[in-house]
């Protein structure tokens, strides 16, 4: 990872992820968009991306899609799940599946290299200024999760409230009840949740996603044999079945 601010006295217009494994197209991008008034950091695999977007905070994602530890489809689709932050493909593949694929995963725009910088600027300033207007709208809603049975999630504060008690959380459990709240109906595997919550490809998360799910279970007083919020996927993994 390599990140450099842009200069004080320059109206600074955004931070943004890239992820790119040619290190002479990286270079390219990043200084034509740091001349552009952006803050630019670039990761060179794609578990490195998503780890610096898990601690990071950026403005769009710029995302290649042949790449080293974890491909362009599957952090694509990892980020989506955590933000509805814009991603914009630039990839050398320029067939339909691909594009199809990354659409469906979540991406906003998808540009085939080798592409005009110029173009590219222009794409990135519509995608955030797009982005920055969905988020004052968004501001103006309630961030609020309430469900069936005396159960709450605030999501800005942290926070879940079961029958009238704050519930004390590891950061692990909280991530996961996070993830399935905010996905309800969605059928997560193992493997997905360990990468999105541990950050790490999933070998064999499986056993430590079984464990943290089983003490979540604990602290919501959840019957395995007639959940309320969190349903057994037999052999492959959970959903979130509350109902708001």
């Amino acid at each position: 990872m390599e990140t450099k601010s842009n200069d004080e006295n320059q109206e600074h217009k955004g931070n943004l992820l890239m992820v790119e494994d040619d290190p002479g197209i990286a270079r390219i991008v990043r200084d034509h968009l740091r001349r552009e008034n952006y803050s630019v950091t670039w990761a060179t695999t794609g578990l490195e991306c998503w780890k610096d977007f898990c601690n990071g905070d950026y403005d769009l994602v710029l995302v290649d899609l042949m790449l080293p530890e974890m491909d362009g489809f599957t952090l694509s689709k990892n980020i989506r799940l955590k933000s509805e932050v814009p991603l914009l493909i630039m990839s050398a593949r320029s067939e339909d599946e691909s594009k199809v694929r990354a659409f469906g995963l979540g991406a906003d725009d998808y540009i085939t290299k080798p592409f005009s910088l110029t173009e590219l600027s222009l794409r990135v300033e519509a995608h955030l200024k797009k982005f920055r207007k969905y988020q004052g709208d968004r501001d103006e809603e309630s961030h609020l999760l309430s469900f069936r049975g005396g159960f709450t999630i605030d999501p800005v504060l942290k926070q879940a409230v079961y029958d009238n008690e704050l519930l004390t959380l590891t950061s692990k459990e909280w991530s996961l009840l996070l993830l399935l709240a905010t996905h309800p109906g969605r059928h997560f595997t193992k493997n997905e949740l360990y990468e999105h919550v541990w950050q790490q490809e999933a070998m064999d998360g499986g056993n430590t996603v079984t464990v943290h799910i089983k003490s979540l279970r604990a602290k919501l007083n959840e019957n395995i044999r007639s959940p309320r919020y969190i349903q057994t996927v037999w052999g492959s993994g959970y959903r979130f079945i509350g109902e708001s």
